[in-house]
């Protein structure tokens, strides 16, 4: 493949019937973090682009339209949640597919697929089938098949998905590595934050179907449009008419009774659940809508909080961000 070819924008207006209407745009080096609640048409986006559902609308990288070319055809890379290696081939082989359907000799296919087993840290592993690799094996496997080709269109569709804490870890630090130096476009879907705030240059927020949000990572945490990307990033937001009104957990005090002075916002409702979170204990309260507070523990204790208990919850003015609601500018398009 060219560099040209390896380092093309894509310009993307796609629309599956009751399922996507998207439209967004991507350069060269690109780590898109695709994020939405189920159903949002994450995975039908991937899809789309990879040729895998049908699909209207225009798809060009590096000015050939991808949804003129069959799936075989198409220079992408696709990793799904769930591994899909071909059980019968080696995890050498199945590396080595990708470049044995695009042309290349069993021997240079063999060496490129060892050299990116080496670079994921499994070349040791070359000769196994799936069957006798853990997950997190196999999905370096999968990665490495999609990387070998140097793709210019990359996608992972909730890759760390299904695997141990400490395994998805260590996967996603290493991940982090060659996607940094990937020259290509990358599409990462998932339902961490963790992944958007360390692996992704942009953000692409979908809610039916639709694209919702887009920016930087940083901007999309520190600004959500929607209670998805909220309880993503563990904020509180409210819509108040054109204004989105936003606090952190930490920044709310519980209490059994009414507060004394008007200089606070507050709010009063049952409690609906409590669950650890790092030295505390966030609270999810039924108050204008839902609202979610961090206490001590030794504060939950003295105060009885259980889920059923009525409560106060209040914030200073202070603490809260206030920001247009209004609908941003339309996703970049270069097409």
């Amino acid at each position: 493949m060219s560099i040209t070819e390896n380092t093309a924008e894509l310009g993307a207006e796609l629309h599956v019937p009751g399922r996507l209407d998207v439209a967004f745009s991507a350069e060269p080096g690109d780590v898109i973090a695709v994020i939405g609640p189920n159903g949002a048409g994450k995975t039908t986006l991937v899809h789309a682009l990879a040729g895998l559902v049908p699909v209207t609308g225009s798809a060009r990288l590096g000015g050939l339209d991808l949804l003129q070319q069959s799936a075989q055809e198409r220079r992408v890379g696709l990793v799904f949640q769930d591994q899909v290696l071909f059980p019968h081939l080696s995890a050498l082989d199945n590396v080595a597919f990708g470049p044995r359907a695009r042309g290349a000799g069993k021997a240079e296919a063999r060496a490129d697929a060892r050299d990116w087993l080496e670079r994921l840290g499994i070349g040791g592993l070359a000769d196994r089938r799936p069957r006798q690799l853990s997950g997190g094996q196999a999905q370096r496997v999968a990665i490495a098949r999609a990387l070998v080709t140097e793709p210019a269109l990359l996608l992972l569709d909730e890759p760390f998905a299904g695997l141990d804490v400490g395994v998805a870890t260590a996967l996603r630090l290493e991940l982090r590595r060659h996607l940094t130096a990937h020259a290509g476009i990358t599409l990462l879907v998932t339902h961490h934050a963790l992944d958007a705030l360390t692996l992704a240059t942009r953000v692409l927020v979908l809610d039916e179907g639709r694209v919702v949000q887009e920016g930087t990572p940083e901007d999309v945490a520190a600004r959500p449009r929607t209670d998805h990307v909220a309880r993503l990033v563990g904020l509180n937001v409210l819509r108040e008419g054109d204004t989105f009104t936003a606090f952190s957990p930490t920044a709310v005090t519980v209490s059994l009774h009414q507060p004394d002075g008007s200089a606070r916002l507050r709010w009063r409702g049952p409690i609906l659940g409590v669950s650890p979170h790092g030295d505390a204990l966030r609270l999810l309260v039924d108050a204008d809508g839902q609202l979610i507070a961090d206490v001590t523990p030794a504060a939950a204790a003295e105060l009885g909080l259980s889920p059923g208990r009525e409560v106060w919850l209040t914030v200073k003015e202070t603490a809260v961000e206030r920001y247009s609601a209004l609908p941003a500018d339309e996703p970049r398009r270069r097409h």
